[in-house]
């Protein structure tokens, strides 16, 4: 269909077109749109170009994320994969880590530090993630191994676990912000790499909302401390829940409001998590 053929279907459908669903806008629509009189044209050819400054920010946006990648791509490691993790904060519940591994020509549209996006942002791109990932893994450090370890070495061990679960196994690894002992594969720890890094931020967005919804189970299991609704972390309200209720099996002996509600003092977290 010829631009002036296409600029006399009705407003709706050409916004339908080129704004909602963002489809190529064919050469000469815009000059069609200029000429068009009707009362509404200006506003669609608008809108398709604020589409475009849209869509060309966070192309380049993007591609600043892959710096990393790239520079590896370019001296031909194929498979790099980006690892983070999540909880380590919260009071109650496991560390969870992912890894994956993304095809060269994956430009996922929205994909930020997990922190930045809403709930239903996250959900979306995990799962688009995870569609079109060359690979993807979780794991998990419990409670236990948090308050034997300490949540550091334990976050460790989450990421650890991520990363040997992948299949095919990385060439290269790239952190948020740690590097991973005992592994023999190249890593790179990059401060803030969530929102430096695309894999990064992909694997931190797998971990956010794998352990989202394992806070949600538990918070089935446990009701009263609102873990589906902060997941964990020391809020005013699960404070209060913690001294009038106690602690349930998931929360962290190790942590200082946990060990005060149980009376315990470090030696005894230290047996506990011996367990």
């Amino acid at each position: 269909m010829r631009p002036d053929e296409l600029a006399r279907l009705p407003l709706s459908e050409l916004r339908a077109r080129y704004v909602e669903a963002g489809r190529p806008v064919p050469a000469g629509l815009e000059a069609a749109l200029e000429r068009d009189g009707r009362a509404g044209a200006g506003a669609v050819l608008a809108a398709i170009r604020r589409r475009r400054r849209v869509n060309r920010v966070e192309g380049q946006r993007l591609r600043n994320l892959l710096r990393y990648e790239n520079r590896l791509w370019g001296r031909g490691v194929t498979l790099v994969a980006g690892v983070d993790e999540a909880g380590m904060a919260p009071l109650a519940g496991p560390v969870v880590a992912a890894a994956c591994i993304l095809p060269r020509d994956y430009r996922p549209r929205g994909v930020d530090d997990s922190k930045k996006l809403d709930a239903a942002e996250r959900e979306r791109l995990a799962e688009d993630i995870k569609r079109n990932a060359v690979a993807w893994a979780v794991g998990r450090a419990e409670v236990g191994e948090i308050d034997r370890l300490n949540v550091y070495w334990a976050g460790i061990l989450s990421l650890r676990r991520a990363v040997l679960g992948l299949d095919p196994r990385p060439e290269h690894l790239l952190i948020d912000a740690r590097r991973i002992r005992d592994l023999d594969i190249p890593q790179d720890g990059i401060v803030h790499g969530d929102a430096l890094s695309l894999t990064i931020a992909a694997a931190s967005i797998l971990a956010k909302t794998t352990r989202d919804a394992l806070m949600v189970r538990l918070d089935e299991e446990h009701p009263g401390y609102g873990l589906a609704k902060h997941k964990g972390y020391p809020t005013p309200e699960h404070l209060a829940a913690l001294r009038e209720r106690g602690a349930t099996p998931v929360h962290r002996r190790s942590f200082g409001p946990v060990r005060e509600v149980l009376g315990l003092d470090a030696v005894q977290v230290e047996m506990f998590g011996e367990c």
